[in-house]
Protein backbone atom coordinates (compact mmCIF):
# COMPACT_ATOMS: atom_id res chain seq x y z
CA UNK A 1 0.00 0.00 0.00
CA UNK A 2 1.24 3.46 -0.89
CA UNK A 3 1.47 6.19 1.62
CA UNK A 4 0.86 9.74 0.58
CA UNK A 5 3.63 12.15 1.47
CA UNK A 6 2.83 15.75 0.77
CA UNK A 7 5.49 17.51 -1.24
CA UNK A 8 6.94 20.68 0.10
CA UNK A 9 6.12 23.54 -2.24
CA UNK A 10 9.06 25.38 -3.68
CA UNK A 11 9.60 28.77 -2.13
CA UNK A 12 8.21 31.62 -4.16
CA UNK A 13 10.86 33.47 -6.13
CA UNK A 14 12.00 36.76 -4.72
CA UNK A 15 10.20 39.68 -6.34
CA UNK A 16 12.40 41.78 -8.56
CA UNK A 17 13.49 45.01 -6.90
CA UNK A 18 12.02 48.21 -8.22
CA UNK A 19 14.26 50.28 -10.51
CA UNK A 20 14.43 53.16 -8.03
CA UNK A 21 15.75 50.82 -5.37
CA UNK A 22 18.43 49.49 -7.75
CA UNK A 23 19.43 53.08 -8.58
CA UNK A 24 19.67 53.84 -4.86
CA UNK A 25 21.93 50.82 -4.38
CA UNK A 26 24.15 51.96 -7.24
CA UNK A 27 24.35 55.51 -5.87
CA UNK A 28 25.11 54.35 -2.31
CA UNK A 29 28.66 53.83 -1.14
CA UNK A 30 29.16 50.02 -1.34
CA UNK A 31 30.35 49.97 2.27
CA UNK A 32 27.00 51.40 3.41
CA UNK A 33 24.84 48.71 1.77
CA UNK A 34 23.39 45.90 3.82
CA UNK A 35 24.71 42.45 3.01
CA UNK A 36 21.38 41.46 1.48
CA UNK A 37 21.23 44.58 -0.72
CA UNK A 38 24.84 44.15 -1.81
CA UNK A 39 24.19 40.52 -2.72
CA UNK A 40 21.05 41.39 -4.69
CA UNK A 41 22.87 44.17 -6.56
CA UNK A 42 25.73 41.77 -7.32
CA UNK A 43 23.25 39.27 -8.81
CA UNK A 44 21.61 41.99 -10.90
CA UNK A 45 24.97 43.27 -12.13
CA UNK A 46 26.02 39.74 -13.09
CA UNK A 47 22.91 39.39 -15.23
CA UNK A 48 23.26 42.72 -17.05
CA UNK A 49 26.69 43.76 -18.34
CA UNK A 50 25.46 47.25 -19.28
CA UNK A 51 24.23 47.90 -15.74
CA UNK A 52 27.53 46.55 -14.41
CA UNK A 53 29.45 49.06 -16.55
CA UNK A 54 27.14 51.92 -15.55
CA UNK A 55 27.59 51.05 -11.88
CA UNK A 56 31.37 51.13 -12.22
CA UNK A 57 31.30 54.50 -14.02
CA UNK A 58 28.86 56.06 -11.54
CA UNK A 59 30.91 54.93 -8.56
CA UNK A 60 34.14 56.16 -10.16
CA UNK A 61 32.54 59.56 -10.75
CA UNK A 62 31.24 59.68 -7.16
CA UNK A 63 34.72 58.89 -5.87
CA UNK A 64 36.14 61.64 -8.06
CA UNK A 65 33.64 64.12 -6.58
CA UNK A 66 34.14 62.99 -2.99
CA UNK A 67 37.95 63.08 -3.15
CA UNK A 68 38.08 66.30 -5.25
CA UNK A 69 39.99 64.59 -8.05
CA UNK A 70 38.92 66.65 -11.08
CA UNK A 71 42.21 65.82 -12.81
CA UNK A 72 40.82 62.29 -13.39
CA UNK A 73 37.82 63.56 -15.39
CA UNK A 74 39.37 63.27 -18.90
CA UNK A 75 40.37 59.64 -18.26
CA UNK A 76 36.92 58.87 -16.85
CA UNK A 77 35.25 60.37 -19.94
CA UNK A 78 37.44 58.27 -22.25
CA UNK A 79 36.53 55.09 -20.34
CA UNK A 80 32.82 55.96 -20.57
CA UNK A 81 33.04 56.53 -24.32
CA UNK A 82 34.57 53.07 -24.81
CA UNK A 83 31.38 51.41 -23.53
CA UNK A 84 28.15 51.30 -25.57
CA UNK A 85 26.15 53.44 -23.11
CA UNK A 86 24.32 56.22 -25.03
CA UNK A 87 22.95 57.94 -21.92
CA UNK A 88 26.41 58.31 -20.41
CA UNK A 89 27.78 59.43 -23.79
CA UNK A 90 25.25 62.25 -23.69
CA UNK A 91 26.49 63.19 -20.20
CA UNK A 92 30.09 63.18 -21.40
CA UNK A 93 29.19 65.41 -24.35
CA UNK A 94 27.59 67.88 -21.96
CA UNK A 95 30.63 67.80 -19.67
CA UNK A 96 32.95 68.45 -22.62
CA UNK A 97 31.11 71.70 -23.46
CA UNK A 98 32.60 73.34 -20.39
CA UNK A 99 35.23 70.87 -19.31
CA UNK A 100 37.47 73.40 -17.56
CA UNK A 101 34.63 74.55 -15.30
CA UNK A 102 33.65 70.94 -14.51
CA UNK A 103 37.24 70.05 -13.63
CA UNK A 104 37.44 73.13 -11.40
CA UNK A 105 34.14 72.20 -9.74
CA UNK A 106 35.44 68.70 -9.06
CA UNK A 107 38.77 69.99 -7.74
CA UNK A 108 38.09 73.11 -5.67
CA UNK A 109 36.84 72.66 -2.10
CA UNK A 110 34.68 75.82 -2.17
CA UNK A 111 30.96 75.65 -2.78
CA UNK A 112 28.37 78.16 -3.99
CA UNK A 113 25.69 76.43 -1.93
CA UNK A 114 25.23 79.39 0.45
CA UNK A 115 24.65 81.78 -2.46
CA UNK A 116 22.20 79.39 -4.12
CA UNK A 117 20.34 79.06 -0.84
CA UNK A 118 19.94 82.83 -0.61
CA UNK A 119 18.68 82.97 -4.21
CA UNK A 120 16.10 80.33 -3.40
CA UNK A 121 14.99 82.25 -0.30
CA UNK A 122 14.54 85.48 -2.29
CA UNK A 123 12.52 83.67 -4.95
CA UNK A 124 10.31 82.15 -2.26
CA UNK A 125 9.66 85.54 -0.67
CA UNK A 126 8.84 86.98 -4.09
CA UNK A 127 6.44 84.13 -4.86
CA UNK A 128 4.59 84.57 -1.58
CA UNK A 129 3.57 88.05 -2.77
CA UNK A 130 1.84 86.51 -5.82
CA UNK A 131 2.86 89.50 -7.93
CA UNK A 132 0.91 91.95 -5.77
CA UNK A 133 3.89 93.38 -3.86
CA UNK A 134 6.05 96.09 -5.35
CA UNK A 135 9.83 96.23 -5.19
CA UNK A 136 9.92 98.35 -2.01
CA UNK A 137 7.99 95.74 0.00
CA UNK A 138 10.07 92.93 -1.45
CA UNK A 139 13.26 94.81 -0.48
CA UNK A 140 12.03 95.31 3.09
CA UNK A 141 11.04 91.68 3.47
CA UNK A 142 14.43 90.50 2.22
CA UNK A 143 16.47 92.90 4.31
CA UNK A 144 14.43 92.39 7.48
CA UNK A 145 13.97 88.61 7.04
CA UNK A 146 10.28 88.52 7.77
Amino acid sequence: MRTFTPSVPAPAPRPAPRPRRVVRWIMTNPGNLTDEDALTLKEIRAGCPELDAVTDHVRDFAEMMRDLRGDQLPDWMERVEQDPLPALHSLVNGLRRDQDAVIAGLSIPWSSGQVEGQNTRVKLIKRTGYGRANFDLLRKRILHRT
